[in-house]
């Protein structure tokens, strides 16, 4: 079973990544777009080593590092929040996804048991020892404090190491320039600033699953060492982690640009879709059918595809005061997640399958555990 979920996995992916590009005259006037994540926030406030909040000086990099990269007028900088609230994983990556971004930069504060100490950059991968998984689980816990996070990350398990497998294959098309970017970032961290490196890692970090260009996660040093969380508390390291991390971006900005432009992010059509239900193997349950759920609303809205970002197949339910909007229908459930991911790159960015039995909701994740299919 492992062995098709990762072979529909590939098949997805591909479809994402792998689509013919999308030909412009106006691309070479397109920004080139960098999304900067600050992680944590609202009533996600990181780790408070030493009494320092992870949340406020991950939010006070980012902002002078976008302060400072925008200052060239062919970088355009979106910011995952500005603020002190909280952002879900799956929507940060969402945001980048949208915004056709060309850069993913995802900015933390380390913790741990001891006085360790150091900087450590991360791309998407498998974890190369205890200690990379260790870290990956520790950021990706915060999904337990986001609404409906067992539809939204069904499958995966923060605290299990098989959950990491299918997370690279998302991003292996650009783990090339993600360690480029990693590596440029964590040499400033080592020769600029004299912070003790602990090098470019690969793990299986969430919010950096959710993205399709090149992606980093920066690790700015351990709040729970005494020096150096005072060092990042203070405004003179907060500004110092942003300048080494704004002259990488900008490094790689500039290394790309002398290269072949990057074409824009390929975008699925329906005929694609069509062909890849073709083509897939199926995966039925028995008595079970799945819809992706698109949207909630008091508002009662005609099914008709105009209404839907040109999505045909809409259905609509009222539950609990609330009508909700489903799209397809099918006992299929590898036909399903393709249709999900058909309904993203429409723009319903926080979609996701639901599954129905006897004409009753049943949780998905039970479905997909049972034997009966």
């Amino acid at each position: 079973m492992k062995t098709k979920l990762l072979s529909f996995f590939v098949l997805a992916t591909g479809l994402l990544l792998f689509t013919s590009f999308t030909n412009s005259k106006n691309s070479s006037v397109k920004p080139f777009v960098v999304v900067l994540d600050a992680g944590h926030g609202g009533h996600d406030s990181g780790n408070v080593g030493n009494g320092y909040k992870e949340k406020e000086i991950a939010l006070n990099i980012v902002l002078q590092i976008g302060a400072i990269i925008e200052k060239d007028p062919n970088i355009k900088v979106i910011y995952t929040r500005k603020s002190d609230v909280f952002i879900d994983l799956w929507e940060r990556g969402a945001i980048a996804n949208r915004a056709d971004a060309d850069l993913f930069v995802s900015v933390h504060c380390n913790a741990h048991h001891s006085q360790a100490s150091g900087t450590e950059t991360f791309v998407l991968g498998l974890h190369a020892n205890e200690r990379n998984l260790e870290v990956a689980k520790k950021e990706n816990e915060v999904i337990f404090l986001e609404e409906n996070y067992k539809e939204n990350y069904t499958g995966y398990d923060p605290n299990a190491p098989e959950s990491f497998i299918g997370l690279t294959l998302m991003q292996e098309e650009y783990l090339d320039q993600s360690i480029m970017l990693a590596s440029l970032i964590q040499n400033n961290f080592t020769n600029k600033l004299k912070r003790k490196d602990r090098s470019v890692k690969q793990a299986g970090f969430i919010v950096l699953h959710q993205t399709y260009m090149p992606s980093v996660l920066i690790e700015t040093g351990f709040l729970t060492n005494n020096s150096e969380g005072a060092y990042l508390n203070s405004k003179k390291g907060q500004s110092e982690m942003a300048i080494s991390i704004a002259e990488g971006i900008l490094t790689y900005y500039k290394n790309i640009a002398l290269g072949t432009p990057k074409a824009k992010n390929p975008v699925i059509t329906q005929q694609e879709i069509d062909k890849a239900i073709e083509t897939t193997e199926e995966k039925i349950y028995k008595d079970v059918t799945f819809k992706v759920q698109l949207a909630a609303s008091s508002k009662k809205i005609d099914t008709k595809a105009s209404n839907f970002k040109g999505l045909k197949d809409i259905s609509r339910d009222k539950e609990d005061g609330l009508f909700k909007y489903y799209y397809g229908e099918t006992s299929d459930y590898h036909k399903i997640e393709l249709m999900k991911a058909f309904a993203r790159e429409k723009g319903y960015s926080s979609c996701y399958v639901v599954a129905f039995k006897d004409g009753k909701k049943v949780k998905l994740s039970e479905v997909l555990n049972s034997e009966d299919k």
